[in-house]
């Protein structure tokens, strides 16, 4: 009989609850200090002139630097996939789907 094989010890076993609320944000503010990186995202809604930022993430700059190289490395297989993502318009196909830079104060 076959035995459930256990986590090597370099293993990070990682549970997503059921219930895990997504938040979606189309804007950050980012900060930093010496020993951390401080990413407030937001959710700016068009025609309301103020938001709420409803998460923020603290990381040491090693993460950050990883959660860099991880975006990267997943945007690149994005634009392989659908298309090189246009900085004007938001979107792989010439869509719409958020705020160009300069609409934002």
């Amino acid at each position: 009989m076959d035995q459930p094989k256990s986590p090597s010890p370099n293993q990070i076993q990682i549970e997503v609850p059921g219930d895990l609320r997504s938040s979606y944000a189309n804007f950050a503010i980012i900060n930093h200090s010496y020993g951390e990186i401080v990413i407030d995202l937001a959710h700016v809604i068009p025609n309301v002139p103020q938001t709420r930022v409803h998460t923020r993430l603290v990381l040491s700059p090693y993460h950050a630097k990883q959660l860099l190289h991880a975006l990267g490395v997943n945007l690149a297989n994005y634009e392989k996939r659908f298309g090189v993502v246009d900085m004007e318009t938001g979107g792989a196909d010439g869509m719409p789907l958020g705020y160009p830079p300069s609409q934002v104060q």
